[in-house]
């Protein structure tokens, strides 16, 4: 395991005739997560940035609140587990939920419950999304040099400006990345809007909600249970963000002017 993101290999390439060509394509590999020296989960996952990992997925699954609660965070030498000591016991949870993120996401409680409506009086405006979107994936990005992953930022909407930018072959372990990055980085995520590549399924939804996101954008789709969920939890859903348009599933009012050309407000319902 080389911890770059990528891994060199070659293949046969048809562009009206055949040609051999060397080149990288995303690495992925199985990461386990142990925690007081109990096994947690393992999750597959492009093996680089494994502590934020680790501490996001904790953190985003209730199991850690803050930074103050960590001792050691460890990887391998070959990067495929990683330790976390706390400085309190832990209880390995009983039930584990195998979620739709690909490469097989995994959490411990039904993603739907236990969190309350967030309170945020953060707004941006549908130009701002679509810029913020073009750099996520820059030239020296994984995504540019092998394709094949995914890519998740986290937005400060009233300064403009990413302040985390990851990315991993699964699009839900991108919002972990997120999350233990902001956790060691000591980087507020409440108020801030989360832009990620993937779908967004109830198990992503609930990780931005944990995060305090009141914002989620996807170039793609959300599901029908993160729509409701977005309702329920006030956080405004955006999806199908591409060039001169996007969708906005759910309070819509986060976006400025949200009335269509008619005049009419749009309905949540």
């Amino acid at each position: 395991m080389n911890n770059t993101g990528t891994f060199q290999t070659s293949w046969h390439e048809y562009r009206g005739e055949w040609t051999h060509v060397e080149g990288e394509i995303i690495d992925e590999a199985l990461i386990t997560i142990y925690v007081n020296g109990a096994e947690l989960a393992t999750i597959m996952a492009t093996p680089c940035q494994q502590d934020a990992l680790a501490l996001g997925f904790l953190k985003n699954e209730s199991i850690i609140e803050n930074l103050a609660e960590v001792e050691i965070v460890h990887i391998s030498k070959l990067g495929c587990c990683v330790d976390v000591w706390l400085n309190h016991a832990f209880q390995k949870p009983e039930r584990v939920i195998v979620t739709s993120g690909c490469g097989g996401g995994v959490t411990f409680s039904d993603p739907r419950l236990g969190l309350e409506p967030i309170a945020s009086s953060a707004q941006t405006n549908p130009e701002v999304l679509r810029e913020q979107f073009r750099k996520l994936q820059p030239p020296n990005s994984l995504y540019a040099r092998s394709r094949g992953v995914h890519a998740a930022g986290l937005l400060d909407m009233e300064r403009e400006v990413l302040l985390v930018v990851v990315e991993d072959v699964g699009r839900h372990n991108t919002i972990d990345k997120v999350a233990g990055l902001c956790l060691r980085d000591g980087i507020d995520s409440r108020g801030k809007a989360l832009l990620v590549t993937g779908r967004i399924s109830s198990e992503m939804l609930r990780k931005a909600a944990r995060m305090g996101c009141p914002l989620v954008a996807s170039r793609t789709s959300p599901t029908s249970i993160s729509v409701e969920m977005a309702r329920a939890w006030n956080i405004t859903l955006v999806g199908y963000v591409r060039s001169g348009r996007l969708r906005v599933y759910s309070n819509p009012e986060r976006l400025g002017d949200w009335r269509d050309n008619t005049g009419s407000e749009l309905n949540d319902n």
